[in-house]
């Protein structure tokens, strides 16, 4: 085959190779019909063009048809039969360059030297057959079968292309005087000042520095409400602006946008190979030496037993089972269903990293999922400060949102920005700042030690907690998240942080649980809150006070137990459970790490993905092992029927034609049926 680009690209490679194979074909199909005219002449005596025209001339008008049909049409399949007998892996080609080389070789010698060849070979005129319309219809059934392959491939790079006509081709610059000029998308560097206009494309991931607008961000979150966008907020090249004008500062260019980073993804997963694949690289290691083998014996055997004349029937028939076997139908099985399958799943904002995760999805039966991000929405607010002594709870607030301000965490984002919310703008700086997402962040404000974080964290520092823990339960009774602060080695009080479960989330919980999956909730938080969301959710399990390394160890003993395990979550912090799961489930609103580490990323940030991802998979594997069905059953009733055994009982010889047309219909039925996958409702 042919070989692909390492980076996608909207197919101008991937057309010129099918523009040139359905050159091939069409200047082959217009030199063939011709040549049916002999077919036709077997069949009804008076259209004969033997009669009308002489042997010769007719011989010699073949032999001109068919010999740039073989040799130019088919000259690609002969080069590739020569490369697989080369590097000895024999493929499909390496049967179509034998067949149709030894029937058109046959039919020059008998058509150049007829005197030369035995009785053996004649047939009861005394003239050898020949074979050049055989060839050339076998040529032009197997470049329409390479045609339609093609342009199957194509329609299932759609994905890829609309994902790729996201981009803007172009950006508008803005330099350090103010001046815009209009530059190539792929000149833009790390810290351009870019201008995008009411409804224009964004051409990279960036920082708005200047104005305000709504983005439409539908091809990331499938949310149809555009997200309001002022200084400082963060945007993803691809998405479309509203009204508003927008300056923005470039931080993600190139392949490392968003946007790349998904178009990579899919393209990847199309030419990656499933486990299952392995079943139908076995069999053709064998099955083409085998196939040579039985064409051998089958004309051996009609060489000593059959018919006059008895070596232009073992020719024959060698070349019928050659072509009839030509296992291209096996060969498509499994990739043509993986690379419509990823595409399908790329249209609904499920991507999959790699063919082995959509072949495992199908057979999960327990999902673990992260809690906050994950269940739900991942955008925390400030409910309650509580302080304990004589710490006021503005400056409780004011430590603890110091402390936080270097955090990424979404229960440190809350808390700074509900300290913003009181008024509280004018943060001190924090000194030796330091975090662990499983636990919390600590560092020095104001010349004093302040640990902002769980009952781990303060407890490892030796701070009593049971006065704090006592106030945390009446809020996680409530479903809030208690955020524990110390200062000096001293309890200072607590924050209560609410996080709404997604309002998809219910419905995702129960179509994945029809499925058959066990649903456990694995999360980092206090056992009573994260109860309060499982109860409400009707979850299997809920494991809580879970340290971020431990989430791993959770994972494998699931396993040990015998268990496919699937986990889902959005944070640095799953990252190890996520690498340690059979099939990792990242969150497209999470973390680069999150999404590194999982093998299916859900652009929406929206479990209902994952219960479409469960359900491709289940169709896609269907359509496989429909496939592979199909195909091995194909060669195992069509080599024995090629090979005549049907001749003794009903006369029946099939020709290297029928072979061929038989051939092409297997790869057509399989490209058929894994195109179905594009319409699949999930």
């Amino acid at each position: 085959m042919t070989l692909e680009p390492v980076g996608a690209t909207e197919g101008e490679a991937e057309a010129a190779e099918l523009r040139a194979m359905t050159r091939r074909f069409w200047i082959s199909t217009v030199l063939t019909v011709p040549l049916l005219w002999a077919l036709v002449g077997e069949m009804f005596k008076d259209l004969d063009p033997m009669m009308l025209l002489g042997e010769r001339n007719v011989a010699w008008a073949e032999f001109l048809l068919a010999t740039p049909v073989v040799l130019w049409g088919g000259g690609v399949f002969f080069v590739r039969g020569w490369q697989s007998v080369r590097n000895r892996s024999l493929n499909m080609f390496s049967l179509i360059a034998l067949g149709t080389g030894a029937a058109w070789l046959f039919s020059v010698a008998a058509l150049l030297m007829p005197d030369a060849l035995p009785a053996s070979f004649k047939l009861a005129n005394g003239a050898p057959p020949l074979y050049f319309e055989a060839a050339a219809v076998i040529v032009t059934l197997v470049l329409l079968g390479q045609v339609m392959e093609l342009r199957a491939r194509s329609q299932t790079s759609s994905a890829i292309r609309s994902l790729l006509q996201l981009a803007p081709k172009i950006a508008h610059r803005v330099d350090a005087a103010g001046q815009e000029s209009d530059v190539a998308l792929d000149t833009v560097k790390v810290g351009d000042q870019l201008r995008v206009r009411p409804g224009e494309k964004l051409p990279v991931d960036g920082q708005v520095v200047e104005g305000a607008s709504h983005v439409d961000e539908s091809m990331l979150t499938g949310e149809p409400d555009p997200q309001h966008k002022k200084s400082g907020d963060r945007v993803t090249g691809g998405t479309v602006n509203g009204s508003g004008s927008l300056l923005i500062r470039a931080e993600r260019v190139g392949a490392e946008t968003m946007l790349s980073q998904i178009v990579h993804m899919v393209a990847e997963a199309q030419r990656s190979r499933a486990p299952v694949q392995r079943l139908a690289d076995e069999v053709s290691a064998w099955f083409v030496p085998a196939v040579v083998a039985i064409a051998l014996a089958a004309a051996i055997a009609w060489a000593i037993w059959g018919p006059a004349p008895t070596l232009a029937h073992a020719l024959l028939v060698a070349v019928s089972v050659l072509i009839i076997a030509c296992p291209c139908a096996l060969g498509l099985a499994t990739p043509m269903s993986i690379m419509v399958g990823v595409g399908r799943g790329a249209h609904e904002g499920v991507l999959i990293k790699d063919a082995a995760a959509l072949e495992t999805l199908e057979k999960v039966d327990t999902l673990v999922v992260d809690k906050t991000g994950t269940l739900t929405e991942g955008k925390p607010s400030l409910q309650a400060v509580v302080g304990i002594g004589n710490i006021a709870e503005s400056e409780l607030l004011r430590l603890a949102a110091a402390a936080e301000f270097a955090s990424e965490h979404p229960l440190a984002r809350a808390v700074v920005e509900g300290a913003k919310a009181r008024g509280l703008t004018a943060l001190p700086a924090v000194d030796g700042f330091e975090s662990d997402p499983g636990l919390g962040v600590w560092g020095t404000v104001d010349g004093r030690k302040v640990l902002v974080g769980n009952t781990h964290l303060l407890q490892r520092d030796g701070v009593e907690v049971e006065a704090l823990m006592r106030e945390a339960d009446l809020y996680r009774a409530k479903g809030q998240t208690a955020i524990l602060v110390a200062v000096n080695g001293r309890p200072a009080g607590l924050l209560g942080v609410a996080d709404a479960v997604k309002a998809t989330t219910p419905e995702a919980v129960r179509a994945l649980k029809a499925q058959g999956i066990r649903i456990i909730m694995l999360t980092g938080d206090n056992a009573r809150t994260a109860k309060v969301v499982g109860d409400s959710l009707g979850l299997d399990e809920v494991v809580a006070d879970v340290l971020p390394a431990d989430k791993a160890s959770v994972v494998k003993r699931l396993q040990g137990e015998g268990r496919v395990v699937a986990m889902a979550g959005d944070g640095v912090n799953d990252a190890p459970a996520l690498a340690q799961a059979q099939v990792g489930i990242a969150m497209g609103t999470g973390t680069d790490v999150a999404m590194q580490s999982a093998g299916v990323t859900l652009l929406k940030g929206d479990l209902r993905g994952l219960a479409k991802a469960v359900r491709l998979s289940h169709r896609t594997m269907r359509n496989i092992r429909q496939n592979l069905l199909f195909a091995f059953g194909y060669n195992a009733l069509g080599v024995p029927i090629a090979a005549g055994v049907l001749y003794p009982f009903f006369g029946l010889l099939l020709s290297p034609i029928i072979a061929s047309a038989a051939m092409s219909l297997s790869s057509v039925s399989v490209i058929t049926n894994a195109l179905r996958l594009r319409a699949a409702r999930l």
